[in-house]
């Protein structure tokens, strides 16, 4: 592959014989790969006195570099202090330029050499992309969190790179089984690695609520009280959520919380029996089964409890959107659904906030500026097609999810142990081997705002749980969120994909190896 527009100059994936990794790694040799690659020169190779340049003026570049310096410092041993030093003596710099038009919100430019290596952005979050791109550039080693011998060194040459969309995302369903916040974390690390920059947390379910709400306490405190197959469940406090949205944006993600509604809302009607329309509770829920229950439309109380919920819910979330679901709603008729986003959709406009629904929004009447979050399948109706792909022409942003691509709870093979199967099994081609642009008929390209892979937890119980299913299939949804349609080849990003093996294991992630991928080993 010739080096340039979404090329590599090196030999595809940079392999070393038997599977081995390069002694340096070839510039560009990460996932998601780079808009531009342009190898030349010698490595810069990190030592004791490397430092790390920051510009004086600038708090946020300040901060990354101490992440970067965090990164680093417990497997090579070194001090790597951080200095507003001119950079004439080598080491690490950060550059802030607002002058970087071209690179927009996102982009950076990674220039190394003998001497150094320089990240250049025009925002913060392109300077923390920039050092994403660094880390990978490192020998896997890196992440270990005991000093290793090391040599460090980053290929000589230069990356300039800008994402495809700015909505790159992944969900993870906290509500089937909840997940502690050092999980959720965990989680929000090794999704920034790969330059995703949404966490959509869907919050509410059938099984349970994940959030305290102080107007409507008994969602967390009873409706959250259990989760799928009977355990003791949990929900975050207001405080711990905030946690979850400062730690994000400290990676430069941004949080989407998501209340579904009207269906999947039987721990909230457990909760309160008002909410029903025949006035009774019912008990909680702890299976598996969907479409079973609906918040009461005609009842004027369902709407203050919205009301309620996105109110206190949009004044902890400085993200641009709320999710509200609308997916399943089987016991809500066609009227009262449309009835019911008509009612709901302004509510979020109230509070400052975007909505975002599942792509059964579009049968309603999607608000402006809204996005539909497209999850159907190959197999999915003509006609269901036809209605996401006319609210996309007629102004609705489009989230492509689709199940049988990019759902991380599917299956890999008949033999996987976790997760589910009824959108088929999704192997790690299968999950990367498609194009967000065109993979909706009828839909114009300009209507995709980008990708997200969706973790459902019905199986899903522990932290090994999530980095089996999600890994390494997240790295595919993040190369199509990131890449350029042009750079888009199996082989060559499976070659990169095994390059990935080593720094996962390094990580601590329990990563399916797929036989589709010959991992590579360091």
């Amino acid at each position: 592959m010739a080096a340039g527009v979404g090329g590599i100059g090196a030999t595809p994936g940079g392999a070393a014989p038997g599977g081995a990794a390069p002694a340096v790694r070839p510039l560009g040799d990460i996932v998601p790969v780079p808009f531009s690659v342009r190898p030349s020169g010698a490595p810069y190779t990190l030592t004791p006195r490397t430092r790390i340049h920051v510009d004086d003026d600038s708090r946020e570049a300040r901060r990354i570099g101490a992440y970067l310096a965090g990164v680093l410092r417990p497997s090579t041993g070194y001090a790597l202090p951080l200095t507003d030093d001119e950079a004439g003596r080598g080491g690490i710099r950060l550059r802030l330029s607002r002058g970087e038009k071209a690179l927009g919100d996102e982009g950076y430019r990674l220039e190394s050499g003998r001497r150094g290596v320089t990240i250049t952005a025009r925002e913060p979050a392109g300077l923390f992309h920039g050092v994403q791109t660094l880390r990978q550039q490192l020998p896997a080693a890196i992440e270990k969190d005991t000093r290793r011998p090391g040599p460090w060194q980053v290929a000589g040459g230069t990356i300039t790179d800008t994402p495809r969309y700015g909505y790159r995302g992944a969900m993870l369903d906290v509500s089937r089984h909840f997940f502690t916040v050092e999980q959720v974390k965990r989680y929000i690390d090794q999704m920034a690695l790969y330059k995703v920059n949404v966490l959509h947390l869907h919050l509410s379910d059938d099984q349970g609520w994940r959030l305290a709400i102080d107007s409507w306490p008994r969602l967390a405190t009873y409706g959250g009280s259990t989760q799928v197959g009977g355990g003791p469940g949990g929900y975050y406090t207001k405080a711990q959520y905030k946690e979850i949205v400062a730690y994000a944006a400290s990676r430069y993600l941004e949080v989407v919380p998501e209340i579904d509604m009207p269906g999947h809302t039987n721990a909230a009607l457990a909760s309160y029996a008002e909410l029903n329309c025949d006035g009774i509770a019912p008990p909680l829920y702890t299976g598996t089964a969907v479409g079973f229950s609906s918040l009461c439309v005609d009842k004027p109380v369902t709407y203050d409890f919205v009301d309620d919920v996105i109110r206190e819910l949009a004044a902890l979330t400085p993200g641009r959107y709320l999710h509200i679901g609308g997916d399943e709603a089987h016991s809500t008729s066609h009227q009262d659904y449309v009835t019911f986003m008509d009612k709901v959709q302004p509510i979020v406009a109230t509070y400052g906030k975007k909505v975002i629904g599942w792509h059964q929004l579009a049968g309603a009447t999607p608000a402006k500026g809204a996005l539909a979050q497209y999850w159907g399948l190959d197999r999915t109706s003509d006609a269901e097609k036809a209605e996401v792909a006319r609210a996309a022409r007629n102004g609705t942003g489009l989230i492509l999810s689709p199940a049988d691509r990019i759902y991380l709870d599917m299956k890999y093979t008949e033999d996987t142990k976790l997760g589910l199967s009824w959108a088929g099994y999704v192997e790690v081609r299968r999950s990367y081997d498609w194009d967000p642009a065109t993979y909706l008929p009828g839909a114009p390209a300009s209507a995709v705002a980008g990708v997200e892979a969706p973790l459902w937890t019905e199986t899903i119980a522990s932290g090994s749980h999530i980095d089996h299913m999600a890994f390494p299939r997240l790295l595919g949804a993040a190369e199509l969120g990131w890449s350029p349609a042009a750079s888009h080849d199996w082989p060559a990003y499976r070659e990169r994909l095994a390059g990935q093996g080593p720094r996962m294991a390094a990580l601590g992630i329990d990563f399916y190896r797929s036989p589709q991928v010959d991992w590579r080993t360091e």
